[in-house]
């Protein structure tokens, strides 16, 4: 399934691994700053001069002095915790200003900073999208769990879709975490570990498709898989980080990944009788992503597109674990009998 970026065995352990090693102080400091840092963009709300000016004003009465530790104490722990500072609650508060004002002339309501704007519950900022995601991953992680105990480790792709689910899985954690606080880190961690699970989508279908009979040559496209996600993070982490380039890179290897699939699909219809399955969550989970063009102000500035996509990509995740589950036993059994797998 794929997370934000076009636009975790389990989650614990997928974790546990990524925080098992003691970080040297310097680097843990550097992730501390990286995370506190709010992602920078631009629109049509931050650039009002009443918001501009809102902020300014704010940021100068509350956020220095007395004012400033009164609001550091008051401050809930869960707030202080994901990194919100005096200066973010001006902008929020600003926010709504902005937002009343444009609604008392009647017109549109503006985005700021890049997003739609969204009431913050406890400290999510988008909290529909987060628990979106959230759902994901759990569904992800569930049906990771049943394939496990359903199938054999002696199947042939049983270790290729372990670990496409753990990159799966860590993919929603960072989703989840992006849409509870949007920074510098969080967004390019969302990001990236999107682009991670096409690209590796598109290496299990190679390995599926070519591999199981030819190792060597699959090995070289997770080669070459491997260069292609390096040079894209290189470029948008050190060079520029462009939003139209990312959304275009990705839509490419998704339609490399969707006809890959599809062309497989139909060269077994005839002789896998599950074979409907895959195709309808590769076509589904493209066709669900065009929900992302309806793009309008969150009702009950809560629901917008962007969560109503993430929210209708939960039951996908059952049928294509279903169609994992169902292939795996296909592959054991023919393997046993000492059939040529197509």
């Amino acid at each position: 399934m794929i997370p934000d970026g076009l636009r975790p065995t389990a989650m614990a352990s997928a974790l546990t691994h990524c925080t098992s090693g003691r970080l040297p102080a310097s680097v843990a400091v550097i992730l501390l700053v990286l995370l506190a840092v709010p992602a920078v963009r631009s629109s049509q709300g931050d650039k009002e001069p009443v918001y501009r000016d809102c902020v300014k004003q704010c940021v100068r009465t509350n956020c220095t002095g007395a004012r400033l530790r009164g609001f550091e104490a008051n401050q809930p722990h869960y707030m202080a915790l994901t990194g919100w500072t005096c200066r973010d609650d001006c902008r929020y508060q600003c926010m709504w200003t902005t937002v009343g004002l444009y609604q008392a002339e009647g017109f549109r309501i503006p985005q700021f900073h890049g997003k739609w704007p969204f009431a913050r519950f406890l400290c999510f900022e988008e909290p529909a999208s987060a628990l979106a995601s959230m759902l994901n991953g759990l569904a992800c992680l569930l049906m990771l769990l049943r394939y496990r105990s359903t199938v054999p480790r002696q199947s042939p792709m049983y270790h290729t879709i372990n670990a496409f689910s753990l990159i799966s899985l860590n993919a929603w954690f960072w989703s989840t975490v992006f849409h509870t606080r949007d920074t510098y880190l969080t967004e390019k961690m969302d990001y990236f570990c999107a682009t991670a699970v096409i690209l590796y989508s598109i290496y299990l279908c190679c390995v599926r498709t070519l591999g199981l009979r030819r190792p060597g040559l699959s090995s070289m496209v997770g080669a070459l898989l491997i260069l292609v996600f390096t040079s894209h993070v290189s470029y948008l982490t050190f060079v520029s980080f462009d939003y139209g380039y990312n959304m275009a890179a990705n839509t490419a290897i998704g339609m490399v990944n969707l006809l890959w699939w599809l062309c497989w699909c139909w060269q077994n219809r005839r002789t896998l009788p599950y074979w409907w399955k895959c195709g309808s969550v590769v076509l589904l989970l493209h066709g669900l992503a065009l929900l992302e063009l309806l793009d309008f102000p969150p009702l009950l500035w809560i629901l917008d597109a962007h969560a109503v996509w993430h929210l209708s990509t939960i039951p996908v995740h059952f049928l294509f674990y279903s169609f994992l589950i169902d292939d795996s036993l296909y592959l054991l059994n023919t393997e046993k009998m000492g059939v040529k797998v197509e």
